[in-house]
């Protein structure tokens, strides 16, 4: 169930990533520079609890009211329907986002895997990620089944602390679930979360999932609830490869920071997507008995939609999306970022986490405006000498 590429998701890798490169001389300053920042942010967070009681009624009605509501007259067949199977496949068709203006982001393979990411900045919504990821000698089924074994993910995935299914449709195989998973310096993320899954012609398979509520699980101040999440992956074989490939959209808003998010994303996904290339290869050995879930309810993509994905899949080619382009060569960094823009990183990193959980003061933000600026003017020099 739990495709949560999100940004949050990585950085368990993203740190241990950064302190490699950083180690030789730039870790000390680093370290100094995180810890002024968690202390400030402590102190700030102890005075406001005391001088600022916020109102817990404002703030859960607040939340929730993006989100799928579930009460005792509603079905939960509703909450995934075959509609967000069209809007899927539309989101994975690159033809129907070219009006979105979207960056490369990663592009790395070794024998056994490839993956690929691009993500686009909408005006309105948090960030979007498109992404391919190509796993040799794999098939179809198996990698359906291990991507949604969430007892296995617990094994492999040390961010996932806490899953447990709350409810399952049998007729049309919506399945809700509840996830906890947590990460450095932050309060631990919840995820209540819908999804359902089709499988259409050729062995391909699709799933979609949404942000819900669901009334066993009310809301906790000890949890940021996870408040928007779209994400979906369609999997079918490689023609003429013993490999399958996983295609992905995802956008989610676990409140953090956009350029923390896109940072942390950039410097874990690669690590993180190992660790799931791993996990995959032991999967095949090991028993793993199944209970009435959405895997096994899968239901039949509908005629009209199945055809609407195959038009788009002779016109897209997964190559052209995953493969090594020229543009995508010419893309690539070709020197390792120097230890002042690892430690600025690092700084970004520890001040957004700060205004991650709302307690800065007006202060706080202008500096970290002023810090968002120098860096960017610094990616935008540093991608004009490329080009030279």
């Amino acid at each position: 169930m739990l495709k949560i590429w999100d940004s949050t998701m990585l950085f368990q890798g993203s740190w241990e990533e950064i302190w490699r490169e950083n180690r030789h001389g730039g870790c000390w300053f680093t370290l100094i520079a995180l810890s002024l920042i968690l202390v400030w942010h402590c102190s700030k967070t102890f005075s406001f609890r005391f001088s600022s009681p916020s109102n817990p009624t404002t703030t859960t009605t607040t939340a929730i009211s993006g989100s799928t509501k579930i009460h005792s007259q509603f079905r939960i067949s509703e909450i995934v329907s075959d509609a967000d199977l069209k809007f899927l496949i539309e989101k994975l068709d690159q033809k129907l986002n070219e009006s979105e203006k979207w960056e490369q982001v990663i592009d790395k393979r070794n024998n056994l895997l490839s993956y690929n990411a691009k993500c686009c900045k909408p005006k309105d919504g948090p960030l979007k990620y498109l992404s391919v990821t190509v796993f040799e000698n794999c098939s179809p089924e198996m990698l359906k089944n291990f991507y949604m074994d969430n007892d296995y993910r617990k094994q492999w995935d040390k961010t996932v602390v806490e899953h447990e299914q709350l409810q399952v449709d049998k007729i049309n195989g919506v399945e809700i679930g509840r996830t906890i998973k947590k990460f450095p310096l932050l309060t631990p993320r919840e995820y209540v979360l819908a999804w359902r899954l089709w499988e259409g012609k050729d062995k391909t398979f699709y799933c979609f999932l949404k942000e819900c509520e669901h009334p066993s699980v009310p809301r906790q101040k000890k949890f940021v609830r996870v408040r928007f999440f779209r994400s979906g992956w369609q999997i079918r074989k490689v023609p003429g490869r013993n490999a399958c490939e996983i295609k992905m959209f995802h956008q989610e808003d676990a409140g953090l920071n956009v350029e923390m998010a896109k940072l942390a994303f950039a410097k874990g996904i690669w690590s993180y997507v190992c660790k799931m290339d791993s996990a995959l290869r032991k999967y095949s050995g090991i028993s793993h008995p199944q209970s009435s879930s959405a895997v096994t309810l899968i239901q039949k993509v509908p005629p009209g939609l199945d055809t609407m994905n195959r038009t788009s899949s002779e016109s897209t080619s997964a190559t052209a999306f995953c493969g090594q382009t020229g543009e995508a060569k010419e893309r690539k960094i070709s020197k390792r970022p120097s230890r002042k823009l690892l430690a600025n990183g690092l700084l970004l990193l520890g001040g957004a986490i700060c205004l991650s959980r709302g307690h800065s003061s007006l202060g706080a933000k202008v500096a970290m405006a002023y810090i968002l600026t120098k860096l960017s003017k610094h990616g935008a020099s540093s991608d004009q000498s490329s080009q030279s």
